[in-house]
C-alpha cells in the first residue's frame, strides 16, 4: 500500500521523512494569479463556482510546492447555501443582513435549513481539485467553528471584542445553545461534504475564540465544537484558534487529532500544555514574512526545533498569509522545509 501523504502522516502522529508545510490562506490574496482569476467576481460567487474554486485552490500548489492544498471557500458559505442573507464586503468581511439580536432573529436563522443538494457546488469543486492534485498532495477541507460563526452572526459582521456574542452567551444561555447547536450542524455538514468528495483532512477554524476564558469555552462552546468535529471522524482533524495559549487543552478536548498553534507561544511550550502526545501545527509569525531572509530563517529554525517536542509537526503560519506577502518568500520557506 502506498504511503500516506506526509501531512496526513504527521496529523496522525507519525514524523514523516520531511517537514511538511502548507500555509493558512495560501489559496488567495497574496498571489497575482489569484487576483487575475477572481477579477470582477464577488468572493462568495467565486466560492460557489466549482471550476473557479478548484483553480484557486490549485494555484499555491503549483507555485509553492506546498504539501497540501486547502480548499478555497469561506466559513460563511454553508450559511449562504442555507439561504441566510450574508455577503462578504471587500475590506470588511462577512456582513449579515439580519443579525441575531432577539428571539425572532434567532428563530429566523435556525429556520434556514440546508436543502438536500445544498453542497453540490462544493462537492464538485472538491472532486475537481482532488482529481487534479493526484495521490501525493492531499486536499484539506475546513469550516468555521460555532463560536466564531456565532460572533459574526450576533454582531452582524466583524468585531474587535465580540461583546454582543459574549453577552448573549451569559444573558440567555438557552438561546446561545440553540444558536451554537445550529451552527455546529451547518459547519459539520460543510465538513462532511468536503470529506465525502475527497478531502483527506480538515481544519476547524475558531479565529475569535481567544476572547473567551477557559471556563466559558468549556461550558458554552466546547460541546458545539465537539459536535462539529464529530461529523468527520474518518479523517485527521486540526483545531485552530488565535490567542489561545490558555485554551489549547480545551481545543484538544473538543476532539481534534492535531492542534494549530498561533505565534504567541513556542511549540514546545504548547506541546507541554497538550500533554506531549498531540501533533502540532504552526507557528511562523506572519510579521516575519517581511523580514530579511537571515532573520526569517533563524525564526524558522526556532519553530522547527520547538516543533520536535511534539510527536509530529506540520509547519505553517501562526495565522493566515497577509495579503501583501511576497509569494517568493513562501516558496523559499517551502524549499527550506523540504531541504531539512
Amino acid at each position: 500500500m502506498p504511503a500516506e501523504p506526509v501531512i496526513v502522516q504527521a496529523l496522525r502522529g507519525s514524523r514523516p521523512e520531511r517537514l511538511p508545510v502548507w500555509f493558512m490562506r495560501q489559496a488567495g490574496r497574496s498571489l497575482p494569479e489569484y487576483r487575475a482569476t477572481r477579477a470582477g467576481t464577488a468572493m462568495l460567487d467565486a466560492c460557489l463556482t466549482p471550476e473557479l474554486a478548484a483553480e484557486i485552490t490549485l494555484q499555491p500548489v503549483r507555485r509553492h510546492g506546498v504539501d497540501a492544498a486547502v480548499f478555497f471557500s469561506d466559513i460563511v458559505v454553508p450559511l449562504k447555501l442555507a439561504g441566510v442573507d450574508v455577503e462578504i464586503v471587500p475590506g470588511r468581511g462577512p456582513v449579515f443582513g439580519r443579525p441575531v439580536r432577539d428571539a425572532a432573529d434567532l428563530a429566523d436563522l435556525v429556520a434556514h435549513d440546508l436543502p438536500d443538494d445544498a453542497f453540490a457546488p462544493i462537492e464538485e469543486a472538491v472532486a475537481r481539485t482532488v482529481a487534479e492534485l493526484g495521490p501525493d498532495v492531499p486536499l484539506l477541507g475546513f469550516a468555521g467553528a460555532p463560536f466564531t460563526l456565532a460572533a459574526y452572526v450576533v454582531e452582524g459582521g466583524p468585531s474587535k471584542d465580540h461583546l454582543r456574542a459574549r453577552t448573549l452567551m451569559h444573558a440567555d444561555p438557552e438561546a446561545w445553545r440553540t444558536l451554537t447547536e445550529h451552527l455546529a450542524r451547518v459547519s459539520g455538514a460543510f465538513l462532511r461534504a468536503q470529506v465525502r468528495a475527497g478531502a483527506s483532512a480538515v481544519q476547524l477554524f475558531d479565529s475569535w475564540v481567544g476572547s473567551l476564558s477557559e471556563a466559558d469555552y468549556r461550558t458554552h462552546v466546547l460541546p458545539a465544537s465537539a459536535a462539529t468535529l464529530a461529523e468527520v471522524p474518518e479523517v485527521p482533524r486540526i483545531h485552530f484558534g488565535t490567542g489561545t495559549p490558555h485554551l489549547l487543552p480545551a481545543l484538544r478536548d473538543a476532539g481534534a487529532d492535531a492542534i494549530g498553534v498561533d505565534h504567541r507561544i513556542p511549540l514546545d511550550a504548547a506541546s507541554a500544555l497538550l500533554g506531549g502526545d498531540v501533533p502540532v501545527q504552526g507557528n511562523i509569525d506572519p510579521a516575519l514574512l517581511g523580514a530579511p531572509w537571515p532573520v526569517l530563517e533563524a525564526h524558522l529554525e526556532a519553530v522547527a526545533a520547538a516543533g520536535r517536542a511534539a510527536p509530529a509537526h506540520v509547519l505553517n503560519l501562526g495565522h493566515g498569509v497577509p495579503p501583501e506577502t511576497d509569494p517568493g518568500v513562501l516558496t523559499r520557506i517551502v524549499e527550506w522545509a523540504h531541504g531539512r
